[in-house]
């Protein structure tokens, strides 16, 4: 299990590249909802999500050989490894399925990566990942089950808790695990963790009722960043000891939580990003009177028209 000094360690290590972002403390009224709540926009991260964290410390805490830096990707992870590789003058092969969306690519290009679409889904991406790093010697940076990376996206519960030290609860989105699985190892159990997921890709909720990680099937509008079809086994001892439960969500109630952040607040989520937001918008996270409850905004890569044509 991950340790408080491991991201203690971290932080000090990747303080110099990455944003300290801000948190947004709403009224009761600002959100149409009857308590106040506290966002954390990490979605004004590098490369527009959580993820430059872990990918930072992945590279700074291993040798990165001549052969450069290989990921596979949905596009969010491809995008930080992209940024940290290009910030720390390494070269970077990224493999990306085709269901990642356009502007995600277009994004790896721009930040000079070599970009391979690979498959239609992750797992096809990732295995050809996998045997470029063994034919070249390159560094593989998996997006959620390294020690490494899940210390680096702990990094962002040790800043929230020194910004939000009030917080009762607070709610993150699940892919594979790497995110809520550092940020409960560094909470460990002093603030109540909620997952969310939606409904079309389970896989911490199913792995909770299983007691161990297990496949499920993966769809839906968030698909290209929290279609994970197994979480990670690093996190699991994590999630048992320290997630408090798993919320699932709708693709509509995703998008009423999109849509909801920029007719409000003007900011722009992906589907991913304001899947935690729609837990609470929905009702099926409903606090408790007097529960400070906070909310994770983690990603905005996507279409700026799309989310203002909803």
């Amino acid at each position: 299990m991950i340790s408080q000094s491991e991201i203690e360690q971290a932080a000090a290590l990747i303080e110099p590249h990455i944003r300290k972002t801000p948190v947004l403390d709403l009224a009761a009224d600002e959100l149409g909802l009857p308590f106040p709540l506290t966002l954390k926009l990490e979605l004004l991260q590098h490369a527009g999500s959580f993820k430059p964290r872990g990918a930072f410390h992945r590279l700074l805490t291993n040798r990165v050989p001549a052969a450069g830096v290989v990921a596979a990707s949905g596009g969010n992870h491809g995008l930080a490894v992209a940024y940290a590789s290009r910030r720390l003058g390494h070269s970077a092969a990224i493999f990306v399925p085709r269901i990642s969306p356009a502007i995600k690519v277009e994004g790896l290009r721009r930040l000079g990566a070599q970009v391979n679409i690979v498959g239609e889904a992750y797992p096809e991406a990732a295995e050809a990942c996998k045997q470029r790093a063994a034919e070249t010697g390159a560094l593989m940076v998996h997006p959620y089950d390294q020690r490494e990376v899940l210390a680096g996206q702990g990094t962002l519960a040790r800043e929230w808790q020194a910004q939000s030290p009030a917080l009762d609860t607070v709610l993150i989105a699940v892919g594979g695990g790497g995110l809520i699985g550092g940020m409960a190892a560094w909470y460990g159990g002093a603030v109540r963790v909620i997952g969310v997921e939606p409904e079309t890709a389970p896989s911490l909720e199913r792995a909770m009722a299983a007691g161990e990680p297990v496949d499920v099937a993966v769809s839906g509008v968030a698909a290209d960043s929290l279609g994970a079809r197994r979480v990670g086994t690093l996190m699991f001892e994590t999630a048992r000891a320290f997630i408090d439960r798993v919320v699932l969500v709708t693709d509509d109630q995703i998008r009423d939580a999109q849509r909801q952040l920029w007719q409000r607040l003007r900011l722009i989520a992906e589907p991913g990003g304001a899947a935690a937001l729609a837990a609470v918008l929905s009702g099926r996270y409903q606090p408790e009177p007097g529960e400070r409850v906070g909310v994770l905004v983690c990603g905005s890569n996507t279409d700026p028209a799309a989310v203002a044509a909803l």
